[in-house]
């Protein structure tokens, strides 16, 4: 193998590299011996055919197999030589028209290195980490915020119709109009509807306003003509409806009674578990905080070159993102030149930051653990309910999207490293300065492109619906908006 440095500016190589035709012979040989080991030809044994037979029949089909691996081989060892290590993936251009069978084989290597860099003393850093407790007004807000939503319901005792917003206990049963037949799902008994709350298709819930507990109703309804259920799509349809009971809301007292609603021993316990949830999350705002103003001294203090391509990348997804928010808020107005200037800036820098944490964790040895990966899956299953298999299996079986887990799971723990590290002051501060701060952090940054991975495990009720309600499938319950 001969190999020609053509160029070496900055970050950006290329090489030629010629891979001499006896080369080329003895792999090709080399593999054609193994192709002989099963060849079955007439008048030979397996293992015992000629190699100029072999070659003349399977020549052709082993030159292009023995060809790529000498190139990734040859290309690896080149740069490995050269101690350039690829930023991104090579770019290799064959030269030699003609090559094999007498012929060298001359190819290019384009790639962009990874740059090389120390990382400023980590000791060196000083940061203030912003600290505050909740308060006894915080942890009353956020009780009286869980009282409100998990707001009971009492008996209407007087005798009037039923308001908007109330809840009616009710029994329906349901058929099309055209037939009087009465499809699945088109009854049940004892269902609890809210008036207002939309539950039910279009016309259903407002024909019960203002009707009285021990009423019978008959509501007409049309079905929608996208309905989930193809044999009620566009219909119109008859519920035979008996109201039992009209529910009003009940004001949610915070007492013992309903800290054991909530599986707490009474509402000194229910404080203490609300003051600690709060805790935790004013803790993650706090380690957010930190972690930004870590970064801000990374970047400040490791200034070097990033590669041009790794930064495009990045670039370019940070404007898909950005124009896929602009797109779900209706703002059609173009980005002006500003704005893309202030975006590859941001591109630059997670670059830039990319490399160094990597260089930092690689350094340690800091890894993620297979352990620690699946609990991360576990942890991205609790956020769907119901549908947890369907996660598993999502990440079962695309590994990439599994390794998309681990990277924040490595830079978390190199940041955890530098911190041990690193100057570290608290301040204490209350929780409007603090959230202050974490939304200055927000704001500095683009938002978050919507992934598609978990489109597959989408919260869906997997519940019998009765037949008025919004039916999210087909063939689910008849009276739910499709």
């Amino acid at each position: 193998m001969k190999v020609k440095e053509l160029k070496s500016e900055g970050l950006n190589h290329e090489l030629e590299i010629t891979i001499p035709a006896n080369d080329i012979d003895k792999r090709v040989d080399v593999k054609l011996q193994e192709v002989g080991k099963t060849a079955r030809m007439p008048g030979f044994r397996p293992g015992k055919v000629p190699l100029a037979m072999l070659k003349q029949r399977y020549g052709k089909a082993v030159l292009g197999e023995v060809l790529e691996a000498a190139v990734n081989e040859t290309s690896q060892k080149a740069l490995a030589d050269k101690k350039i290590k690829p930023a991104l993936q090579p770019k290799i251009e064959v030269k030699s028209k003609d090559f094999g069978e007498g012929n060298d084989l001359v190819y290019t290597v384009q790639v962009e290195a990874m740059p090389e860099f120390k990382v400023a003393e980590l000791k060196n850093i000083k940061l203030t980490k912003l600290v505050t407790v909740p308060d006894g007004k915080e942890v009353d807000e956020a009780l009286e915020r869980i009282a409100a939503n998990n707001q009971s319901t009492k008996v209407v005792e007087a005798k009037r119709g039923a308001k908007d917003g109330e809840t009616l206990v009710i029994d329906f049963h349901g058929r099309t109009a055209d037939d009087n037949v009465e499809h699945e799902g088109m009854h049940a008994h004892g269902h609890q509807l809210k008036l207002g709350s939309g539950q039910f298709i279009s016309g259903f819930e407002e024909q019960l306003v203002g009707k009285k507990a021990g009423e019978k109703v008959e509501v007409k309804v049309s079905f929608p003509e996208n309905y989930g259920a193809e044999e009620l799509a566009g219909r119109d349809a008859i519920f035979d409806v008996k109201i039992h009971e009209i529910r009003e809301p009940a004001e949610a007292k915070i007492n013992d009674e309903f800290a054991k609603s909530l599986g707490m021993d009474d509402v000194k316990a229910l404080k203490e578990a609300v003051k600690e949830q709060l805790q935790k999350e004013l803790d993650g705002h706090s380690r957010m905080v930190l972690k930004k103003e870590l970064l801000d001294a990374l970047d400040d203090a490791n200034k070097f070159d990033v590669p041009p391509g790794m930064l495009e990348l990045e670039n370019t997804n940070i404007l898909q993102q950005v124009e896929l928010e602009r797109q779900r808020n209706g703002e059609g107005k173009e980005l002006s030149k500003a704005e893309k200037d202030e975006y590859a800036q941001i591109a630059e820098r997670r670059v830039r930051l990319g490399l160094i944490l990597a260089e930092i964790g690689n350094g340690q040895k800091i890894t993620v653990a297979d352990a620690e990966l699946h609990k991360a899956v576990i942890m991205e299953a609790q956020k769907f309910p119901g549908q947890e298999r369907e996660v598993f299996d999502y990440y079962g079986k695309n590994p990439q999207a599994l390794e998309s887990l681990r990277a924040p799971l490595f830079e978390e723990k190199v940041v955890d490293y530098i911190l041990e590290l690193a100057e570290v002051k608290e301040k204490a501060v209350s929780q409007d300065e603090l959230l202050t701060a974490l939304d200055d952090e927000e704001d500095a940054k683009p938002k978050k492109k919507a992934t598609s991975k978990k489109s597959s495990a989408k919260k869906d009720d997997g519940e019998k619906k009765p037949a008025a309600q919004k039916a999210p499938a087909k063939k689910k319950a008849a009276v739910k908006k499709s």
